[in-house]
């Protein structure tokens, strides 16, 4: 299953916001031996930009590591608004 996590960003917190979340997916990355991506759209709408972080073949379980290395890097207070997590899987895997 892979995870697609969108959420918006303020634009004066995304310097610092990048860095961490890409550590924070390198760790994960390295401990669930994991693919991750961080995306976000080329526009900007009333100062904000929507951010994706993604998550490839993800096992049970990752959804709660996720959230709790989320908590350790304090994340939440540069994020305006919620985080929006949508689970896919491959096509063959749904027959």
């Amino acid at each position: 299953m892979d995870l697609y996590i969108y959420y918006k960003v303020r634009r004066e917190h995304a310097a610092g916001l990048v860095p961490r979340v890409l550590a924070l997916q390198r760790r994960l990355g390295e401990e669930y031996g994991i693919v991750t991506g961080l995306k976000r759209r080329p526009e900007e709408k009333d100062g904000r930009q929507t951010w994706m972080e993604i998550y490839q073949a993800v096992p049970d379980g990752f959804d709660a590591a996720l959230e709790q290395a989320l908590a350790r890097e304090g994340l939440q207070p540069l994020i305006d608004g919620r985080r929006n997590t949508e689970h896919f899987v491959d096509v063959s895997s749904c027959a």
